[in-house]
């Protein structure tokens, strides 16, 4: 685990206050901001350098609150260059359809969507193309946990915690909804298919004994 000095040094933490020339005393604000930064490290699996940036837009009182939410999804997903064949291309295409359709103020140079894009390409390349029917469907689901998310921090979070709420909202709750996903997945799954008799360790959620 790195040290509190660590963080320091790379500038995710303030300097404490020196209590003695070895020494320097942490106060309550360091301690939510440390929680804060290793949430980010160990669940939302982002880099310190990108929690470096995540938090400088954190920190900026100039920084309307839609940028700081930006500057966090932006962190988020992989770091692949697009490829450039016909399968690229027409994923590529589909994606922007889908923002024009859906009517999204964003743009498809949006690194999300460039994620998107690549997943769609992959999915092509591998004989599964069709999955781009389920878009509109995925879009109405990812919609509506928006709109949830976005509702909390209006609803149930103090000003002055808005903006640090976003960013947790945004790269934890990634985290949280792609873990209900997988949940989901497994009953959905136990209902088209299952028996109820062949339920294993991964579908049960009961831990596998012994051989």
């Amino acid at each position: 685990m790195p040290t509190i000095k660590y963080y320091v040094r790379e500038g995710l933490l303030p300097p404490g206050e020196l209590s003695s020339p070895n020494q320097a005393h942490y106060d309550e604000t360091h301690e939510r901001r440390l929680r804060l930064i290793r949430a980010l490290l160990e669940v939302g699996g982002l880099k310190v350098a990108a929690i470096a940036e995540v938090l400088g837009a954190v920190d900026d009182p100039s920084r309307p609150l839609h940028k700081v939410l930006g500057a966090a999804a932006d962190r988020l997903g992989g770091a692949g260059v697009a490829g450039d064949d016909a399968d690229a291309d027409a994923a590529n295409a589909t994606v922007e359809a889908l923002i024009a359709r859906r009517g999204w103020h964003t743009h498809e140079s949006n690194p999300a969507a460039a994620d998107l894009s690549r997943a769609l390409a992959a999915m092509a390349w591998l004989g599964h193309g069709a999955y781009t029917e389920l878009l509109d469907e995925y879009a109405d689901a990812a919609e509506l946990v928006a709109r949830a998310d976005l509702g909390y921090v209006d609803r149930r979070v103090a000003v002055e915690d808005r903006v640090e709420s976003v960013v947790i909202g945004t790269v934890l709750g990634e985290a949280v909804f792609s873990a209900m996903r997988r949940l989901a997945h497994v009953d959905a799954s136990a209902r088209l298919y299952g028996t109820g008799a062949e339920e294993g360790p991964g579908e049960s959620g009961e831990p596998e004994g012994p051989s």
